[in-house]
């Protein structure tokens, strides 16, 4: 799949699309909301449409729409093709007197923390804040963050306890001290519930375009499946949609991110380790919208339910109910603090 970028013209607005949505001033007065509350949000790499992190995003962003009843034109998106261009997308709304600017992920970090003390009546939402990089938050700042690690340690488990041949793999993005909490933690779990499996370990750049590069996904997951892996979890965006292809092909298994994949390639699926983006950007953007928000880190992990893994009808049989113990086991150990799941790859 191309990746799709949107043409940005001057202030970049011209380029933004309009969520749609019905509007209902009874309805704002009767919930306390001023008349009009304006939110927008700025894609990641890849875009709307990669099926997972952006999109995650985008139905956050849809839902708090639909629970503050938004007119067309007070909710707004844009998928930047740049850098250069994420900068003006985020002053561009800013400068529009926009309530609440969301920048979905961490490349929007830098951006964020620079523009932000420009605009302190906008408050800038920032999901997976770079807190590496810029631990201080401005007043005006939400950094959204996520123990990826966490969740990404019972997919491992998951997959080294079902795996046939003791050997898995993963596959990242661009290689950064983020996705290596979601590797940090899927060696981790494989390795304590099977100490035998082994690990194979790829990333598809060092750019932001490795998050977007599903013919390079595809030759990772191909390279590793020959040499005996039969799941391999991916952290890499729309990358990830050649992953899944590779596993359709060699008649293997896969592990989503960030929200259920089953779909992208049914039967195929493993599970997904979801992370619920979703629910933190519409929470966040309702919290705005109330006067009840503050600025700051906000973390989310598996005690929140915000990260986990996927088990229903759709995958339940691919997973044995020894498995599915072993896994429940390990979440309750790791939410009581009793298991410390790393954030660093070894």
């Amino acid at each position: 799949m191309l990746l799709r970028r949107a043409c940005v013209v001057s202030s970049v607005l011209l380029a933004a699309a309009v969520l749609c949505g019905c509007g209902d001033g009874d309805q704002k007065k009767q919930t306390g909301l001023r008349k009009s509350f304006r939110a927008a949000l700025v894609f990641d790499v890849g875009g709307r449409g990669d099926k997972s992190f952006n999109d995650a995003a985008y139905d956050g962003f849809m839902a708090a729409a639909r629970l503050l009843n938004a007119e067309p034109e007070e909710f707004k998106y844009l998928e930047p093709s740049g850098a250069i261009d994420r900068d003006a997308a985020l002053r561009g709304y800013a400068e529009q007197g926009f309530d609440v600017v969301i920048g979905v992920g961490f490349l929007f970090t830098e951006a964020i923390y620079r523009i932000a003390p420009q605009f302190p009546k906008t408050w800038f939402v920032c999901v997976d804040y770079d807190a590496y990089g810029k631990p201080q938050v401005p007043a005006n700042v939400i950094g959204l963050t996520y123990r990826e690690e966490e969740g990404s340690y019972l997919v491992g488990a998951i997959a080294a306890l079902t795996t046939k041949t003791d050997k898995i793999g993963f596959i990242g993005g661009m290689q950064t001290p983020l996705i290596e909490k979601f590797e940090a933690g899927y060696c981790a779990g494989a390795k304590g519930a099977n100490p035998n499996v082994e690990v194979f370990v790829s990333y598809a750049g060092q750019t932001p375009d490795a998050f977007a590069d599903p013919v390079r996904g595809k030759e990772l997951a191909r390279t590793q499946f020959q040499r005996g892996a039969d799941i391999i979890y991916h952290a890499s965006g729309s990358t990830g949609l050649g992953v899944f292809e590779a596993a359709i092909e060699a008649g293997k298994l896969a592990i989503g991110v960030d929200k259920d994949q089953y779909a992208d390639a049914p039967g195929h699926i493993l599970t997904s380790m979801f992370k619920r983006v979703d629910s933190s950007v519409r929470d966040t953007i309702v919290k705005a919208a109330n006067g009840s928000i503050r600025g700051g880190l906000e973390q989310y992990g598996l005690a929140d339910n915000a990260v986990g893994y996927v088990y229903d009808d759709n995958n339940k049989s691919l997973i044995p109910e020894a498995v599915r113990e072993r896994a429940e086991g390990l979440r309750a150990r790791i939410v009581s603090g009793e298991l410390k799941v790393p954030t660093k790859a070894k």
